[in-house]
């Protein structure tokens, strides 16, 4: 007998089987079948080790223990989807869009069509694989870097470790629990004494997140994938369906080919009532443009693909009874009341606050502590009451009292108009002391966090114990800390002081557009921070900018620009910018804001595919610094397409339009070339 010929096919019987058992449902497949086939392919691996290879059956539960997991950084930016809520919300949306499009390609887009499936409630996964073999599993992470679990991931039977052809291809996906074996896992955990995992979703993340990749398999996940994000995908997203069926995936059966709006919503509501049905939870639909050169026309946000929304599902309802109502101060000192009530489960988790948004929603309610209230988590996320049953009051329910002063620092309060993108205008009130502790505390959380200076190891709990010892009272101050008196805090010793004066030191150099964002000037987020770095040459350019200036950045209206003049007229901001200078904190400008003559000054660039040694972010953050501006889209407008690995619809349509096009080298000789 061939050793090496009788393990190739025992090989490819068994994945055969697999595939029909796990992805195929087939019931003729049986475990009397598949387990002595497996065996065997064992034995003779164990015989002839040197016939070993990673994609082999038998090396789905291998390895030992991990110790940790790595950090992997993506082949291909990881988006979330935008979210909408109402036949309003995705009208709004596809309106938005087909207006976009016809601007962008100069006649309407009349065949566009819409591709609808389900939103599987479980964790995003990606998978890498070259010629045929998957080589890499990560967790989505921040988007740009996630954790290799590809230990883990081996052990999911609808993952296969070798695809029906030897392509190199980048392939998403969600992880998800049958509800089934969930409530398995529940009972043997009660049986156990251990803590129940809330929902499915929840107990397939701490599934992942298992060192040992034993533990995993025992759980019995699945995968469902619906991306091919880099590699030949079809020209429309129903056909990279299907052809991720045939390269062995398991994809979502159920997902349907729409034109209209009112199918779009059609789909939304069938699924609404039939969601029990599946073998999973899911919380609402995606929506996707099916054609990829819209896909590629439209582009990308900060955050999310402009072609795709997903549809949630109405909020799930409980009634509880409200026990007390407190008051949080937030860093614009906005004053919320918070319901904190008797547990109730509502979306799989056990819910025990809820916001009541400003005190003139709870007149509108009408609510009183004691009240029986209706509770929803919209969105499947932040809980609020939406409505009092008042037929089962008793009587011994109290009124809230309306606030004169802020319960943290006793300053008066006053009532300003709040304008919410979900709320709409409304009136809130305000604490009238800027120097007010939880004001303070949440703007120096702020400022501490990732999307700002991002200084590592200051959380919320540490900054509230800082101010609590008196070392900080303002976000200034953190740079005048010293590591002998971080040292000798209660839970503080000498490593994690010396770990933490290192990260404020690393976040002395801060790029302007986090410098922005640190300051926390009401309105403006991330991406306007970003554009008003861009546009204006110096933190002195943007403080005397007027508002006609600042209604010609990207992002900027009128309240926007009022906002940001009103923030550096007033003294004591620019007296705390002032001290954050003087403490050592350096402002890194984009280069080209400085100079009119960077390389790119005036260049409209668009990247594509995948480049041998630059991530996107590197070769974005290259074309900024040489004046250059970067867009999602090729139009008659661009004048350089930088072309990797991969690179699809928007390589073909530079060609068409006459677009230079540049590979990674010509690209650097390019930028390195004298202005």
């Amino acid at each position: 007998m061939d050793i090496k010929k009788r393990i190739i096919k025992l090989r490819e019987q068994i994945n055969e089987l697999r595939h029909r058992y796990h992805v195929l449902n087939d019931p003729e497949v049986t475990d009397a079948m598949y387990d002595p086939l497996v065996r065997e392919l064992k034995q003779l691996e164990h015989e002839h080790p040197e016939y070993v290879t990673p994609d082999s059956p038998t090396q789905r539960v291998a390895g030992t223990v991990l110790e940790k997991f790595e950090k992997i950084t993506h082949r291909v930016m990881q988006w979330s989807f935008n979210d909408a809520f109402t036949e309003d919300d995705v009208q709004n949306w596809q309106i938005r869009i087909e207006k976009m499009l016809t601007k962008e390609l100069g006649v309407p887009s009349v065949d566009i069509s819409y591709v609808c499936e389900l939103k599987i409630d479980g964790l995003h996964m990606v998978l890498t694989y070259e010629q045929g073999v998957l080589v890499t599993a990560a967790t989505r992470g921040n988007g740009v870097v996630g954790e290799d679990v590809t230990q883990n991931i081996k052990t999911i039977h609808t993952v296969p470790l070798r695809l029906n052809s030897p392509v190199d291809m980048v392939v998403e996906g969600e992880v998800w629990m049958n509800t089934n074996q969930f409530e398995k896992l529940n009972r043997e955990r009660e049986k156990n004494n251990e803590l129940l995992f809330a929902n499915p979703r929840n107990a397939t993340a701490g599934t992942i997140r298992q060192l040992d990749p034993r533990v995993v398999e025992q759980r019995k996940l699945s995968f469902t994938a619906y991306d091919i994000s880099q590699g030949d995908a079809p020209t429309t997203q129903g056909e990279e369906l299907v052809e991720l069926k045939r390269l062995g995936f398991t994809t979502d059966a159920h997902w349907k080919k729409v034109q209209t709006h009112e199918e779009i919503i059609a789909f939304w509501k069938y699924w609404q009532g039939k969601k029990k049905e599946v073998p999973y939870w899911i919380d609402g639909v995606v929506v996707k443009v099916n054609e990829k050169k819209y896909q590629e026309a439209l582009g990308y946000t900060g955050k999310a693909p402009r072609w795709a929304v997903a549809v949630k599902f109405p909020a799930e309802q409980g009634t509880t009874v409200i026990k007390d109502i407190y008051v949080q101060v937030g860093r614009t000192g906005a004053l919320t009341p918070v319901a904190l009530m008797e547990p109730v489960q509502l979306a799989g988790t056990t819910v025990t606050h809820a916001t009541l948004h400003n005190f003139d929603e709870i007149e509108r309610l009408g609510v009183k502590v004691g009240d029986t209230v209706v509770v929803e988590k919209a969105g499947d996320i932040i809980p609020k009451v939406i409505r009092v049953l008042d037929k089962l009051r008793t009587g011994d329910e109290t009124r809230v009292a309306v606030p004169t002063h802020c319960p943290i620092c006793a300053s008066p309060v006053e009532r300003r108009e709040v304008i919410d993108k979900k709320q709409g205008a409304s009136a809130g009130l305000f604490c009238t002391n800027r120097r007010c502790f939880a004001q303070e505390k949440e703007r120096i959380i702020h400022f501490a966090s990732k999307h700002a200076f991002d200084i590592e190891g200051l959380g919320d709990k540490i900054v509230e114990k800082l101010m609590d010892e008196k070392l900080i009272a303002e976000a200034a101050d953190i740079f005048t800390l010293e590591k002998d008196e971080l040292a000798r805090l209660e839970k503080f010793g000498e490593k994690s002081a010396a770990n933490l004066i290192q990260a404020i030191e690393k976040s002395k150099h801060v790029p302007f557009d986090r410098f922005i964002i640190g300051l926390g000037i009401r309105h403006v987020g991330e991406e306007t921070a970003i554009r008003l770095a861009e546009k204006f040459s110096s933190l002195e350019t943007l403080m005397h900018a007027s508002k006609d200036d600042l209604e010609q950045v990207e992002d900027v209206g009128p309240r926007v620009a009022e906002s940001i003049i009103e923030f550096f007229g007033d003294t004591k901001e620019i007296k705390h910018v002032e001290e954050l200078l003087k403490r050592g904190v350096t402002i890194i400008y984009p280069k080209h804001t400085n100079a009119k003559t960077g390389v790119l000054v005036g260049k409209t660039l668009v990247l594509t595919g995948t480049l041998p040694t630059l991530t996107r972010d590197e070769a974005t953050d290259m074309i900024r610094k040489a004046g250059g501006h970067v867009a999602g889209s090729v139009s008659k407008k661009t004048d350089y397409v930088i072309a990797g690995e991969g690179a699809g619809s928007k390589l073909e349509k530079a060609q068409s339009l006459g677009v230079t096009i540049l590979d990674e080298d010509q690209f650097q000789k390019l930028i390195h070339s004298p202005s």
